[in-house]
């Protein structure tokens, strides 16, 4: 078994640092038109490189590009479909940071991948393995507005089908790692057999892909003996929100070539000891049949200033040095 420390998803934009300001005023000014989008481009992709730096700085095995080039989880990746229109803002789950919510009025046609581009930039930047996030079908489903007079089966397909065409963009690349969150399912359950129908149409698409499935926002207790039939390469969860589900994956085990372990709080700046962290650990690891865990918090830090997020990663870090010395 092999334990390593990975970022879960995104990473801080701007820090207090005036060096670390200058995504904030080049999306000022771009939002102004005052900065051509090649320009603002050539900003993010600075960015992208420092918190890339940054992460591999906290001692991370595995990380992200941040999605410093994300106005939201969910616009993201429907700004450009066709059949598809923004609408207002929505608060994102029940956290403090919102999102565009997406109108669909008939069959979605992707017009052109954005994950690839994004993950084949990062790749060739990072000196250690990049894990690319994107977000899953069921919850773009279940975050947009259906206008297009289907049922939500067919409407869940639709998004199905636009996220298989990501996927498949990057597994050409070869050895590529994708992480799909699926953070909504967990509020859903009743909808497990529509949820898995759509995951195993993505996983289809993998070739030699790693496909990670990661949730958050919730207790995923509740479908933790069914996630192990998936057939993704591994699952993240959350344990923020249930502390039981430590208690139950610890007794009944979990069986899958890969865990994610977000024993770390994403959205607390409170550091987490690691004495105590390590306990959890022990007590996991006993009863895991899995080849490889990663520890990483429980969802992307854009929640915390940059400087904690900076820090929760260095304690991800060094309790696996920790832990691959005292329990491996």
């Amino acid at each position: 078994m092999k334990l390593l420390s990975a970022n879960t998803g995104s990473y801080p934009k701007i820090g207090s640092d005036p060096k670390k300001q200058k995504f904030r005023v080049a999306y000022a000014k771009w939002e102004a038109g005052e900065l051509s989008d090649e320009q603002f481009k050539k900003i993010q992709d600075e960015v992208v490189k420092e918190v890339i730096d940054e992460q591999i700085q906290a001692g991370l095995d595995m990380v992200t590009d941040g999605q410093i080039r994300w106005i939201d989880p969910i616009s993201h990746f429907t700004k450009n479909l066709e059949g598809c229109r923004m609408d207002g803002l929505l608060r994102y789950f029940d956290t403090n940071f919102y999102f565009r919510q997406p109108v669909v009025t008939s069959r979605l046609v992707i017009k052109h991948p954005v994950a690839c581009d994004e993950f084949v930039f990062a790749k060739r930047y990072s000196s250690v393995p990049v894990k690319q996030v994107i977000t899953g079908p069921y919850t773009l489903a279940r975050l947009s507005i259906n206008r297009a007079g289907v049922d939500f089966r067919t409407f869940l397909r639709w998004f199905t089908e636009v996220v298989a065409q990501e996927v498949h963009a990057i597994s050409r690349l070869g050895r590529c790692f994708v992480q799909i969150d699926e953070p909504a399912i967990l509020s859903h359950p009743k909808d497990w057999e529509l949820f898995k129908e759509s995951i195993e149409e993505i996983c289809s698409e993998r070739r030699r892909l790693k496909i990670y499935l990661y949730t958050y926002f919730g207790d995923a207790m509740p479908l933790l003996n069914k996630m192990e039939n998936l057939p993704v390469n591994g699952v993240g969860f959350d344990f923020t929100y249930s502390w039981k589900l430590v208690q139950k994956m610890a007794e009944e085990g979990f069986a899958m070539e890969a865990v994610g372990l977000g024993l770390i709080d994403g959205r607390n700046t409170r550091m987490e000891r690691k004495r105590k962290i390590l306990g959890i650990l022990r007590r996991l690891l006993r009863n895991l049949n899995v080849e490889i865990v990663y520890l990483n918090p429980s969802c992307g830090l854009e929640f915390l200033p940059r400087e904690n997020a900076f820090k929760k990663l260095k304690l991800v870090s060094e309790i696996c040095k920790e832990a691959r010395q005292k329990i491996l």
